[in-house]
């Protein structure tokens, strides 16, 4: 018989409630490098997905009629897929683009992090018990004039592929709930959206896959990004162009030795404070702290079946 599934409250389902919109959300994406760019190339696929109905008005418009593709996209899944290596901004790009989306429709909105407790204990249904209790929070917000963002953070723990040696019965039973959560969400016409970030993308199942609406790809920041980043966050340090420069070299790939590029977070949040550390509170940072904790730290490793 199987156990008794537990009943979590809404802080275990979700890291993160937000409304929307958030100005804290809106000055994370100042700082967001390559924010804007990104979701140029997203928020279109983002706001269809999430207005269907402007599909159809568009075609009276111009056909005055609604064309059959109409029907062909109104019928796509909820869902945006990020993948990419760790530390590429992924969910920090998912929670800024809902916050960006939720602004440009004038809709009242809810943003959810799913917590990676829902994979539960071990016990036999329960993972599938709490996926079901933290989508129903999800639609239940939602109601028929709120609009809702889900993020599923790490999803390649609830959506790997299921026919994997390893793949135990309750990850496969993982993987269904959540396909028919998607397919479920459909009837709430474009209020609920669903974002999947992974840094293991070749795990993930072939059927959650093909429900993608898009899959965006995330890279490590190119020379052109680092230098964007340094100037921001070294902005009053004095630095000339050519310590600018240097910077960027030594925190980019190095093909001799094998290397890959920092990543955003490797920038943030391992770099600067290191650099930080070595004057810090005693006398003013140097170039030669920067270049010092740039040499000091290595590049955080490529995920496995993520992109570099």
């Amino acid at each position: 018989m199987a156990d008794e599934a537990i009943t979590f409250n809404r802080s275990e389902l979700f890291e993160l409630e937000l409304e929307l919109p958030n100005n804290r959300l809106a000055d994370i994406a100042r700082t967001l490098i390559g924010f804007e760019e990104r979701y140029e190339r997203v928020h279109k696929d983002m706001h269809i997905l999430s207005n269907p109905e402007e599909v159809k008005n568009w075609s009276k418009t111009h056909y005055a009629t609604v064309l059959p593709i109409c029907e062909v996209i109104a019928d796509r899944y909820p869902l945006m897929i990020f993948e990419g290596d760790v530390g590429t901004g992924k969910t920090a790009t998912a929670e800024c683009s809902s916050d960006r989306l939720a602004r440009q429709l004038r809709k009242p909105a809810m943003l959810f992090k799913m917590s990676t407790r829902v994979r539960g204990s071990g016990k036999v249904g329960q993972m599938s018990s709490l996926i079901n209790q933290a989508f129903g929070i999800v639609t239940s917000e939602a109601g028929k004039k709120k609009c809702a963002f889900l993020i599923i953070d790490e999803a390649d723990s609830l959506t790997a592929a299921r026919d994997g040696q390893h793949s135990h019965h309750e990850d496969k039973v993982a993987v269904n709930t959540i396909i028919q959560k998607v397919d479920d969400v459909r009837r709430f016409g474009g209020r609920i959206l669903v974002f999947l970030c992974t840094n293991r993308f070749s795990t993930l199942d072939s059927a959650v896959l093909r429900r993608g609406a898009r899959i965006e790809t995330f890279h490590r920041p190119s020379g052109e990004e680092r230098e964007k980043l340094i100037r921001l966050d070294c902005e009053g340090m004095g630095l000339s162009e050519k310590q600018v420069h240097e910077l960027v070299s030594l925190t980019g790939p190095d093909a001799t030795v094998g290397r890959v590029g920092f990543t955003y977070s490797d920038l943030r949040t391992r770099w600067l404070p290191e650099a930080l550390g070595y004057a810090f509170p005693e006398r003013k940072l140097t170039p030669e702290d920067l270049f010092m904790a740039a040499r000091a730290i290595s590049p955080s490793p490529v995920a496995n079946g993520g992109s570099k």
